[in-house]
């Protein structure tokens, strides 16, 4: 991919808006060019403080009596006699015929800005990295760094390579066995993928360290096919996704939960 594609497709990529074959690409692109990469960092964060920044508007005063001025206008009666009640049910009328109309308009512009404004959640963001980074495991036949069930192996292999260490255990008799392990980053961030298999099934737990204080249930996602768990626990935050049915992804998860 270019920079200059790859410049194109950032805000759409940022939205959520690129198919995966094309997020790959970008993704790939990213880490390889450290022009792109900045130009990525800077639009992410206008998007996050955009996302953050408080909208409220505090209305002037006499907004209201302008309001209601520009409506007698509008309808036509700034003088209106008490002794022509006609017109005056006639002004009343027209004025909630135009307050109504001016409703619409409002409306319509809240509903058609504000999501493109916020765009989507952090869930539906990292929901979509974790989809990105499973298929890219499969597709590039990469997806361990090291290979064993050996959990004793798997743990201290991270050591310098994370500022954290992930626990790792082996749930072979469990019928979820450990097939290792490897190097990804998610969240703006490198992360633990500890890759388990269920039958035929790969199984990747992506793990990442969560906000101080975080604590999150679980929430279970479907996209493009996969089911992904989400939930942070003990300091960490946990992503796990696999094509398994989402009742066995959930006792994998039960599992981890108990290690």
């Amino acid at each position: 991919m270019s920079c200059k594609l790859s410049q194109d497709l950032m805000d759409a990529y940022l939205d959520g808006e690129v198919d995966l074959v094309r997020s790959l690409e970008i993704e790939q692109h990213v880490k390889e060019c450290s022009a792109c990469a900045h130009a990525y960092e800077r639009r992410r964060s206008f998007v996050t403080a955009i996302k953050t920044a408080p909208l409220a508007y505090q209305a002037p005063d006499g907004l209201a009596q302008d309001v209601r001025e520009a409506i007698r206008r509008a309808a036509g009666a700034e003088t209106i006699s008490e002794t022509k009640p006609d017109r005056v049910r006639s002004w009343n009328w027209n004025s909630w015929l135009y307050g109504i109309g001016c409703a619409g308009a409002l409306a319509l512009v809240f509903l058609t800005t504000i999501p493109h404004l916020y765009g989507p959640s952090v869930d539906d963001r990292l929901g979509q990295e974790v989809v990105s980074a499973h298929v890219r495991s499969l597709m590039a036949n990469h997806l361990t760094d090291v290979q064993t069930s050996n959990q004793h192996v798997v743990k201290p292999w991270f050591n310098g390579k994370l500022d954290f260490s992930p626990t790792v255990r082996d749930f072979s008799d469990r019928g979820f066995p450990l097939a290792g392990g490897r190097m990804d980053y998610l969240n703006n961030r490198s992360a633990a993928a500890i890759v388990y298999y269920r039958g035929a099934h790969p199984i990747n737990l992506f793990i990442w360290p969560s906000k101080p204080g975080e604590t999150q249930k679980e929430k279970i996602f479907t996209r493009q096919g996969y089911h992904l768990i989400r939930w942070s626990e003990g300091g960490m935050t946990y992503w796990a996704i696999s094509d398994v049915n989402a009742q066995e992804l959930k006792d994998f998860v039960e599992l981890i939960g108990k290690a």
